[in-house]
């Protein structure tokens, strides 16, 4: 049997691990008591707030502001660039790598997910996940509602509609929108 570490390492380089190993379930655990705290502190305690964000996220640039409640699976895997902005509702299921750049708006009820599981009913059952990481990059704004799959990347200066699904890689300067997602116009 492999020891945690490990599984861990696999998890985070996109290999198939055991996310049903009991170390995985206390960090859930553990995150979840300080996603508890920071969305039960009082709206006027920032100085509150930032100090479990602080601890939450791998890391975080300046003026980084997450708007309760907010849902992650470990934080550790989340990193946001300068004057970040999430409102009401943002979760991040981060089993790989979250990285968002500079200058990043996220609208309310947005949901990012790194986890896959198997289409295969038999392997599910044997607790088989895996994840790909997903990259947004500067200036970019995330519409409400929107869901971005795992493994995305999405580019710099992109704007995402209100209720979109992301399905597939977007470059720099485009709006898309829809589910899926498409591009529907080119910002210069």
């Amino acid at each position: 049997m492999t020891d945690f570490k490990t599984e861990w390492d696999k998890m985070l380089s996109g290999e198939v691990y055991d996310a049903y190993r009991h170390e995985f379930y206390q960090r859930l655990i553990e995150t979840r008591c300080q996603l508890q705290r920071f969305n039960s502190t009082d709206a006027d305690k920032i100085d509150q707030q930032k100090e479990i964000i602080d601890k939450l996220l791998g890391s975080h640039g300046t003026n980084c502001i997450i708007t309760q409640p907010f849902r992650c699976d470990y934080g550790c895997n989340i990193h946001v660039g300068d004057n970040f902005l999430a409102n009401f509702n943002l979760t991040i299921l981060d089993e790989a790598e979250v990285r968002i750049g500079d200058n990043a708006f996220i609208g309310p009820n947005v949901s990012i997910y790194t986890a896959c599981h198997p289409l295969d009913p038999v392997l599910r059952r044997k607790n088989i996940q895996w994840a790909k990481p997903v990259t947004i990059g500067n200036d970019v704004w995330i519409g409400g509602g929107t869901t971005i799959l795992p493994g995305i990347s999405i580019g710099n200066n992109v704007v995402i509609g209100a209720g979109s699904v992301v399905t597939k890689n977007l470059p720099d300067n485009v709006v898309a929108a829809g589910n899926p997602a498409k591009i529907i116009k080119n910002i210069s």
